[in-house]
């Protein structure tokens, strides 16, 4: 779902800007650098700030995949994915070439890993619509991680032929792959982590 955007202390032209349906990435910079959005196909949708929990488990698996990182490549978050000229997406987790380490604009043909954290409002987005974007862009791989199943679940995507991708590993246990590189990440563990934080909330 979009949301129009209403804040009265822009300036009418960005705030115009903010609920055009053609706007395109280079436009961006334009836009107040304190909200959370991605632009789908010219419109900028407005991101809920995600619970605490949700980043520590993104920095977990951030932490896994940077264990064996070559030099060659960076391991970042939430860094803004050029896709198309009207789409720009911002991945919980990306692997990048290094030599694109300091844009503020990363171009999809420097990604070879995305990973989204799946949350209760985007999974039908990244299940569906970000999975497609990513795969027609070329990225080489793409990673699903749901932090709201039973036992937080890991899904391994990699691209075949005509830019689709194919569902390669899917597992709720300890998991190693080795695209883009080694890796392991302990998904019982992480569950346990989350399932704690869960049950002392609940007993604030």
């Amino acid at each position: 779902m979009t949301t129009a955007f209403s804040r009265p202390d822009l300036h009418p032209d960005v705030q115009d800007l903010l609920n055009r349906t053609d706007v395109t990435v280079a436009e961006l910079a334009r836009l107040p650098e304190d909200l959370r959005y991605e632009l789908i196909n010219g419109r900028p949708v407005l991101s809920p700030a995600a619970p605490t929990v949700h980043s520590i488990i993104c920095r977990a698996i951030a932490n896994a995949i940077d264990v064996g990182c070559p030099f060659d490549y960076a391991v970042g978050e939430e860094r803004a994915v050029m896709v198309d000229e009207h789409t720009e997406r911002r991945p919980d987790i990306l692997v990048i070439e290094a030599s694109a380490s300091l844009d503020s604009l990363i171009h999809h043909t420097d990604v070879l890993l995305a990973v989204e954290v799946v949350s209760p409002s985007s999974i039908s987005r990244d299940w569906k619509i970000k999975r497609k974007q990513y795969a027609v862009s070329g990225i080489p791989s793409y990673w699903i991680v749901d932090l709201y199943t039973k036992q937080i679940s890991f899904t391994q995507f990699l691209l075949g032929d005509n830019n689709v991708y194919h569902r390669h590993t899917e597992t709720t246990d300890v998991v190693t792959v080795d695209v883009p590189w080694e890796v392991t990440i302990d998904l019982p563990a992480l569950t346990r982590r989350r399932n704690e934080y869960i049950a002392r909330a609940s007993r604030r």
